[in-house]
C-alpha cells in the first residue's frame, strides 16, 4: 500500500506549491512510511509515500522515462500481479527496463499504449501519468476499486490523492460537508454512493474508470464493465474454474521482496487462502507461512452460538494451522485498546466507518506489521461468495432496499425533526439504490428470482468497493 497525491494547475506554476504538495503528501505517510518524493514540473507536480514491497531501490517513486524525445511521469499506488508477462511482451517491442519493479512496467505500459494499457493490467491500482508532450495528465483505478483515488477539480485546477485528507491538505481547499454528504453519512453509511467523496466539491474515480485532465477540460469514461452471460457450465466445471482462479489469483499475490503472512480467521476464504499460500511456501521451499488470527478478549467465556455463527472460530483456526503447520500468532484485543482506536480509525478513513471493526482491524493489522510487510486476507469474500444471511433470506430478495439496510428508521432518529425533514433520508437512500439498479447487468429472459439474486450480487459488490477504501 503506498499513497499518492499530485495537482495540476493552468493558471500558476505549481512549482512554487513545493511546501504545499509536501503537506499533502505527508498526511498519507501511515500508507507509505518506507520513502517520501515529490516531483514537479511548470503546470504538474506529484508527491509519493511509498510502501517497498517489490524492488525497494528501483521502484522510487514519482518514476520519469524517456521515450522518443518525451518525458512521462508516473505516480502509483498498487501491485500488478500480470508483472513479468508484461515485461516480456514490452520487450518484444523494443522496450528496455533498468529496474525489476511493477513500476516501471505500468510507466512502460503507458508509453507502449497510452489510454489503452489498462486493458492489459491484471491487478489492484490507482495511478497517475503525465505525458509531457500532451501536457496531459491520465488517471486509472483497478476494475474493483481496491486502491481508492479522489479528486477536486475546479477552475483549471485539478488534485488528487490516495485519501481524502490529501486533498483537504492543500491551502485553497475546506473542509465543507453540504446535506447530500449529510446524507450519505446518516443514510448509506458506513457504505456510500460510487463516486461520491463527502466533502462539498471532492470526488471519487469509480472503480474501472479512467480520466485525462488537459486545458480543454476533464474527461471521465469507463474502460471495463461485469458482463452477464448464461451459466452453462457443469457443477464440476464450475468448481474446477474457481479453484483454478482462487489459486492463480493468491499466487500472483505472493510474489514480494519483503516477508508474506496471511490472515486466518477460521472461515472459508481466509482458510482456502492460507491452503494455497501455505502449499506455494512448501513448493518453494520459503519454510511455513506465517497465519495472525484474532479474537476479543473473554469471548470464549462469553460466546453464545446463534445462527449466524454456531460456534467460535478458534477450533477451525487450530485445525488449519495444524494441518499446513503455519507459524501461528494468535493475537487477543482488549475492550479498552479497541475503544482508543475508534477516533484515529475514523480519521484513517476521513468517514465514520465500522467502529469497533475498524478499530479492531487497526489494531490488528499494527501487529500483523511487526512479523511482516504484506498479510493476505479473505477480506470481502462473502460479497463475491453470498456468505452474508441476506442472500439466503427470502424478505431480502423482495424488498426494494439495499438488502443490508434494516436500521434506517434507527439512523433517521438520530437527527432531530427539523434535520430529517433537511435531509430526508428514506427518499435519498432510495434514490441511490434506483440508481445503482440502473447500472445492474440484465439477462434477457431470464427469471425474476435470478434478476434478484443479480441485483444482489450487484449491490454486494458495490458495498466491497465501499469498505476497501482505507486499503
Amino acid at each position: 500500500m503506498c499513497g499518492i497525491t499530485g495537482m495540476i494547475n493552468w493558471q500558476n506554476d505549481v512549482r512554487a506549491e513545493k511546501a504545499t504538495l509536501r503537506k499533502m503528501a505527508d498526511t498519507l505517510t501511515s500508507r507509505g512510511p518506507d520513502d517520501s518524493q515529490v516531483w514537479l514540473s511548470q503546470h504538474a507536480a506529484f508527491g509519493h509515500k511509498r510502501l517497498a514491497v517489490v524492488d525497494p531501490d528501483g521502484g522510487k517513486q514519482p518514476m520519469s522515462k524517456e521515450h522518443n524525445n518525451v518525458t512521462y511521469t508516473l505516480v502509483y499506488n498498487g501491485e500488478l500481479y500480470n508483472t513479468q508477462e508484461l515485461r516480456q511482451e514490452l520487450k518484444s517491442k523494443g522496450h528496455q527496463f533498468t529496474t525489476s519493479s511493477d513500476t516501471e512496467v505500468l510507466l512502460t505500459a503507458y508509453i507502449e499504449w497510452k489510454e489503452a494499457c489498462v486493458r492489459y493490467l491484471n491487478g489492484i491500482y490507482a495511478f497517475g501519468v503525465w505525458d509531457s508532450a500532451e501536457q496531459q495528465l491520465f488517471m486509472a483505478r483497478d476494475r474493483l476499486g481496491v486502491k481508492p483515488l479522489f479528486f477536486l477539480e475546479s477552475q483549471g485546477r485539478f488534485l488528487f490523492g490516495s485519501e481524502l485528507k490529501a486533498i483537504l491538505a492543500h491551502d485553497n481547499v475546506h473542509a465543507e460537508v453540504d446535506y447530500t454528504g449529510l446524507a450519505e453519512i446518516f443514510g448509506l453509511g458506513p457504505s456510500r454512493t460510487p463516486a461520491h467523496g463527502i466533502f462539498k466539491g471532492i470526488k471519487e474515480l469509480r472503480p474501472s474508470h479512467a480520466l485525462t485532465f488537459s486545458k480543454a477540460g476533464l474527461n471521465i469514461w469507463r474502460y471495463w464493465n461485469v458482463e452477464s452471460h448464461e451459466h452453462t457450465d457443469t457443477a464440476d466445471e464450475t468448481a474446477e474454474n474457481i479453484r483454478r482462479l482462487f489459486v492463480d489469483a493468491v499466487e500472483r499475490q505472493l510474489v514480494a521482496d519483503v516477508p508474506v503472512s496471511a490472515f486466518l480467521s477460521g472461515g472459508l476464504d481466509s482458510s482456502a487462502i492460507t491452503a494455497i499460500a501455505a502449499n506455494d511456501f512448501k513448493a518453494n521451499e520459503s519454510g511455513p507461512l506465517t497465519t495472525f488470527s484474532v479474537d476479543y478478549e473473554g469471548n470464549n467465556r462469553y460466546f453464545k452460538a446463534s445462527s449466524f455463527q454456531p460456534s467460535t472460530d478458534q477450533d477451525w483456526i487450530d485445525k488449519v494451522a495444524d494441518h499446513f503447520q503455519t507459524d501461528q500468532h494468535h493475537e487477543t484485543i482488549t475492550g479498552f485498546e479497541l475503544v482508543d482506536l475508534l477516533k484515529e480509525s475514523v480519521e484513517l478513513r476521513d468517514q465514520p466507518g465500522m467502529a469497533d471493526i475498524d478499530s479492531s482491524l487497526l489494531w490488528f493489522c499494527r501487529r500483523i506489521k511487526e512479523h511482516t510487510t504484506v498479510s493476505l486476507s479473505g477480506e470481502c469474500a462473502d460479497e463475491i461468495f453470498g456468505g452474508y444471511p441476506w442472500f439466503h433470506d427470502i424478505s431480502s430478495q423482495t424488498r426494494e432496499t439495499f438488502p443490508w439496510m434494516t436500521s434506517l428508521d434507527a439512523q433517521n432518529d438520530l437527527l432531530l425533526p427539523e434535520w430529517q425533514h433537511k435531509l430526508n433520508l428514506k427518499s435519498y437512500v432510495m434514490d441511490r439504490y434506483k440508481e445503482t439498479m440502473r447500472e445492474t447487468p440484465r439477462l434477457a429472459g431470464e427469471s425474476k428470482e435470478d434478476t434478484r439474486r443479480r441485483e444482489l450480487f450487484h449491490l454486494n459488490m458495490q458495498w466491497f468497493m465501499a469498505q476497501l477504501l482505507d486499503r
